[in-house]
């Protein structure tokens, strides 16, 4: 895994450069294109779809992946992850230690990787049941519908203020953040532009949310299929403790999941429909995934590592199954009775 990254590293180039650049243009047009078609009320469909798409390219192609610093040796402050900020509700910075820190390094280590569940939902048959977790699936629908807006809240660890293991206190600072961003989010989106449109503030305002909630439902759905579907593991703390950095890629390409898909599909999902190459190497540019998926998958088939991989409807089912299956306790493995054992120890 060593020899692969820096060798891709070794490679990176004016090709990279260009892709980036390519799509932060087809993102720009896309939201120029969108939010001029507001203005033509018959286009409002059309003007929620280009928006939509906008949306989904900054906050999965762009966004996400130059926050992960893949494309720092650029040089160029439009796209240094210390200067990036998203068009999202939750800021950049609370994002990276979140997500590039405790989920990228802690992945899948219950009582560790808060993204385990998100402290809403059980995922894992070793999360303790409670009848809470009755409402699963009513909270996966509530937090793929706004979706954003649980990211901002995810550094708060609500659940623990809950169960009384954190105090408001702590949260001042971040809940700060998160208020100054959700100000200039809700600024741009729901008074500005829709007050450039005039008397068609309504419809405007409307098509911003729409768009907003296109782009929350399309990075639940990849994100979920990504680190949830049957087959990914989670660890104990004990198995995770002095590991070697073999470990480390061990742990990661049984923590995660891939989406099979065509070139459009990867490029819409930030190409973390390749989650598995993106946990090995989350600052490797992330149009180079496909690439390395061919090498990551021949390495898992000769030491017998399961490559967890499929067609997007059937990571959604497996999903949404776990989903569901998780808001019941979890069935105790049946011990067999006195008799049984006796005779077996008979036979």
């Amino acid at each position: 895994m060593d020899a692969i990254r820096q060798r891709v590293i070794a490679d990176l180039g004016q090709a990279d450069a260009d892709y980036i650049r390519g799509v932060v243009k087809k993102q720009q047009q896309f939201e120029v294109a969108g939010r001029a078609m507001f203005y033509f009320p018959p286009a409002w469909p059309l003007a929620v779809a280009a928006l939509s798409v906008s949306k989904i390219l900054e906050n999965m192609e762009i966004g996400h992946n130059v926050m992960h610093g893949q494309y720092d040796w650029l040089g160029d402050p439009k796209l240094n992850s210390r200067i990036y900020d998203w068009d999202n509700v939750c800021p950049g910075e609370q994002w990276k230690y979140s997500h590039n820190y405790i989920h990228h390094t802690f992945t899948n280590i219950l009582g560790k990787d808060r993204d385990i569940g998100y402290g809403v939902l059980r995922m894992d048959e070793d999360q303790k049941w409670h009848p809470y977790y009755l409402g699963n699936p009513v909270y996966a629908l509530l937090l793929m519908t706004f979706f954003e807006w649980g990211v901002a809240m995810h550094d708060l660890e609500v659940e623990n203020i809950v169960k009384g293991t954190r105090k408001m206190e702590e949260n001042k600072q971040l809940h700060a953040g998160i208020m100054k961003k959700v100000k200039r989010q809700a600024l741009k989106d729901y008074l500005i532009f829709p007050a450039l449109t005039g008397p068609f503030f309504p419809l405007t305002f409307a098509g911003n949310a729409a768009a907003n909630l296109v782009r929350n439902v399309w990075a639940f759905n990849i994100i979920f299929c990504g680190h949830f579907p049957a087959g990914v593991a989670t660890f104990t703390e004990e198995e995770c403790e002095d590991e070697s950095r073999g470990h480390w890629y061990y742990r990661q390409l049984l923590g995660s999941a891939n989406i099979s898909g065509g070139k459009l599909f990867h490029t819409m999902s930030g190409n973390l429909s390749h989650q598995i190459e993106h946990h090995l190497f989350p600052d490797i540019p992330a149009r180079r995934y496909p690439e390395l998926a061919v090498e990551v998958k021949e390495i898992c088939n000769r030491y017998g590592i399961e490559y967890n991989t499929g067609r997007l409807s059937k990571q959604l089912f497996s999903v949404a199954r776990k989903i569901v299956r998780l808001s019941f306790p979890t069935p105790k493995p049946k011990t067999a009775a006195p008799a049984d054992v006796e005779v077996a120890a008979a036979a």
